[in-house]
């Protein structure tokens, strides 16, 4: 289990209630073990909150909407933090989400299966 601040369940719950159109078109086809594993949506980790995230396979995903184009080094600092837990991250822009869905559960499936055989 990673720790984090019990102050973001609260900013996770509020999260989870006004999700982006991105993260739920991506929801809707990740939820329910759909790909055999369970995801949940809005997970605090440490002092951060990932928009995805599956524990047994240990791999958030992230859908950088236009709020992240200037935080390219911050999510750096964060994804390498989370990493040192031996978290794997899938990162997946808006436009991917809403414009290609396909090549985004692709990727999402390639993912699984090489987690799954390390």
């Amino acid at each position: 289990m990673i720790p984090y601040d019990p102050k973001l369940k609260e900013l996770a719950k509020s999260l989870r209630k006004n999700s982006t159109l991105s993260e739920v078109l991506l929801w809707q086809k990740i939820k329910q073990r759909a790909y055999g594993f369970q995801f949940h949506r809005q997970v605090p980790m440490l002092d951060y909150i990932v928009d995805f995230y599956c524990h047994e396979l240990k791999l958030v995903i992230e859908i950088d909407g236009n709020s992240h184009d200037h935080k390219y080094f911050y999510d750096m600092k964060r994804q390498g933090r989370l990493e040192a837990y031996g978290v794997r991250f899938l990162r997946f822009s808006n436009a991917e989400v809403k414009n290609n869905m396909f090549g985004v559960l692709l990727a999402l499936e390639e993912t699984i299966e090489q987690l799954k055989n390390d």
